[in-house]
């Protein structure tokens, strides 16, 4: 582990009453430079994204979480959304300090290699699972298993706080990218569009502060991608046989030039949902409009 220095951003931040956020430095994607970690409840304490790999910050965070427990708080677990590294760069060395089992998807676990230990109580969550947290109001969260961004990525909501984790579904500082490996941009939109329709109060992104009344922010994400999606597919149309730097430089001619290297990997998710509709073809590494368009 490095010995970066402690994070000055401010911490923790309170958002509502048993909701925390905590912020550690990662190596995330510019602009943003930190993960935000949240604690959830009031008596029992879920700790979702042990996300830090510098020691420094490893530290502020289990002194937050030691502080936490105290006056007969109870940590029960720390939540993972996914297995991106600015998600679970701490993942291994924070559960076995604080003691506490790991909770993620089985697509999220698969990845987390000898982090991810069964021995300890690490368990596995999906779609619909509940976690139950004890206090003067007791919170209900609901694991929301949201691919498009990760296989396994899961958002927890809970109702009566209106309040929705959104892991990196959406961020407010920066964008969220979906790369061909991970990503599906189809099933992507299909659960932005899924989590618009809770009609949540607040979300709790990983990257940036608390969003109000996230469903019109869901509902943005949605339209910028379907924007995108028309450039690709009239850039496609423009140069009738192009690979992906032609394409980039078209497609992506509204953004700096020295960020095409990851727009490059955005328009592959695009162009795989264009060939997946029936509206490109593809020959060897380049791509050619469907006849009918």
């Amino acid at each position: 582990m490095s010995a970066t220095p402690v994070s000055p951003v401010e911490r923790p931040i309170g958002i509502a009453p048993g909701v925390a956020a905590f912020a550690t430095l990662t190596p995330t994607l510019p602009p943003a430079t930190h993960t935000n970690s949240y604690a959830l409840g009031e008596r029992e304490i879920l700790l979702v994204e042990p996300a830090t790999p510098h020691e420094a910050e490893q530290r502020a965070f289990v002194e937050w979480a030691r502080g936490l427990a105290s006056g007969g708080r109870t940590l029960r677990a720390i939540f993972v959304t996914h297995h991106h590294i600015d998600h679970v760069a701490g993942a291994q060395a924070l559960s076995e300090e604080l003691r506490l089992p790991l909770l993620a998807h089985r697509e999220t676990a698969l990845r987390l290699g000898d982090a991810w230990r069964p021995e300890l109580g690490h368990r596995h969550l999906d779609d619909g699972d509940v976690i139950e947290l004890d206090g003067p109001t007791p919170q209900r969260w609901e694991a929301l298993h949201t691919p498009g961004h990760a296989p396994g990525h899961l958002c927890l909501h809970e109702p009566k706080l209106g309040a929705l984790g959104v892991g990196d579904m959406v961020a407010s500082v920066g964008t969220i990218l979906i790369e061909p490996q991970d990503g599906h941009m189809q099933t992507y939109l299909e659960q932005l569009r899924r989590l618009s329709e809770l009609g949540a109060k607040t979300a709790l992104p990983a990257h940036g502060s608390a969003i109000d009344e996230p469903s019109a922010w869901f509902d943005h994400y949605v339209s910028h991608r379907k924007m995108r999606e028309a450039k690709v597919l009239f850039s496609v149309q423009q140069l009738k046989r192009a690979g992906l730097d032609e394409l980039v430089a078209l497609a992506y001619d509204d953004t700096p030039r020295e960020i095409w290297g990851l727009a490059k990997l955005s328009l592959e998710a695009h162009l795989i949902k264009l060939l997946d509709d029936g509206l490109v073809q593809r020959e060897g590494h380049s791509y050619l409009p469907e006849a009918s368009t």
